[in-house]
C-alpha cells in the first residue's frame, strides 16, 4: 500500500509510503488519501491523526509529475481536494502533521491543512508550482489565513524552499524538534486522553468559518485548475521539471 492506516489507542498514524520518490502523490495514493479521511471521521475510536511520511527524505515531495505524461492531466480536482484533510471531508479529529526532509507542492497543501504543524529539522518548505507553470490551488487560498499576507505572497509567487526555522518563525509550524515522530506521539496521546466531546467540538468550531467557504473554494479551484492545465505553459513546464530543465 502506498498509504498506510495504523490505529492505536484512539491514535490514528497515516504514512505516505512512496520513498522511492520521495512520497510524490500519484492518483491512487491521493485515492487513497480521500478514503482514508473518510474512514478517520467515521471511526469512533479514533480520536486524533498523525500524518507523515516513510523514509529519510521526504514528508511529500509534491504531485508525482509523472502523472501528466499518462493522463494529460495532474488529477481530477475531486480526487485532489478529497485527498486534503478536512476538505472532502468534515473530520472533527485533530490532524498533526509530523513533517521531515521535502514538503513542497501537495505535500505542503496537506501539511497546511494539518490542525498542528511539527517539523523535523532538516523539513524544507516551499511551493514550485508558478515555476513550472502551475498553481497550488488550496493553498493559494488558504496560506494568507495562517501566516502574514505577504510572507505567504512571498511563498506562492516566488516560489523559493525555506528551511524549518525560517517557516516557525513566521508562524507556519507549532514546533521544530529533534525527534518529529516522538513529538508528535507525545501530542497525540496527550489529546487522545482527554475527552473526546470537548476536543471535537472545539475543532469543529475553530474550523465552522472555514468548512463554510470550502463549497465555494471547490469550484473556484476547478475552473483555475481546468485554465492553468489547458495552457501550453503548464506542460511545458511540465515536461521542464522531468528533465531538470
Amino acid at each position: 500500500m502506498t498509504i498506510t492506516l495504523e490505529t492505536h489507542a484512539g491514535i490514528a498514524t497515516v504514512t505516505i509510503r512512496r520513498p522511492e520518490v520521495m512520497n510524490a502523490l500519484d492518483v491512487p495514493a491521493k485515492e487513497r488519501l480521500g478514503e482514508i479521511w473518510r474512514e478517520v471521521a467515521a471511526d469512533d475510536a479514533v480520536r486524533v491523526v498523525v500524518l507523515t511520511g516513510a523514509g529519510e527524505r521526504a514528508f511529500c515531495a509534491g504531485s508525482d509529475i509523472k502523472e501528466i505524461n499518462r493522463t494529460g492531466q495532474m488529477v481530477t480536482t475531486e480526487v485532489l481536494l478529497d485527498a486534503i484533510p478536512g476538505v472532502g471531508v468534515r473530520l472533527d479529529k485533530p490532524v498533526i502533521g509530523a513533517l521531515h526532509g521535502y514538503c513542497i507542492g501537495m505535500g505542503m497543501t496537506l501539511a497546511l491543512h494539518c490542525d498542528l504543524r511539527l517539523a523535523a529539522h532538516n523539513t524544507v518548505i516551499g511551493y514550485p508550482e508558478v515555476r513550472h507553470g502551475m498553481i497550488s490551488a488550496m493553498s493559494a487560498m488558504r496560506l494568507g489565513e495562517v501566516i502574514p499576507q505577504a510572507y505567504a505572497m512571498e511563498l506562492l509567487l516566488m516560489a523559493r524552499n525555506v528551511d524549518a526555522m525560517e517557516a516557525y518563525r513566521f508562524g507556519l509550524l507549532n514546533a521544530v524538534v529533534d525527534d518529529v515522530h516522538a513529538t508528535a506521539a507525545q501530542w497525540a496521546e496527550r489529546i487522545a486522553s482527554y475527552p473526546a466531546i470537548g476536543v471535537q467540538t472545539t475543532k469543529r468550531l475553530a474550523t465552522f468559518s472555514r468548512r463554510a467557504a470550502y463549497a465555494a473554494a471547490r469550484v473556484e479551484a476547478a475552473a483555475a485548475r481546468d485554465a492553468v492545465e489547458a495552457k501550453d505553459d503548464f506542460r511545458q513546464g511540465a515536461a521542464a521539471h522531468q528533465t531538470r530543465r
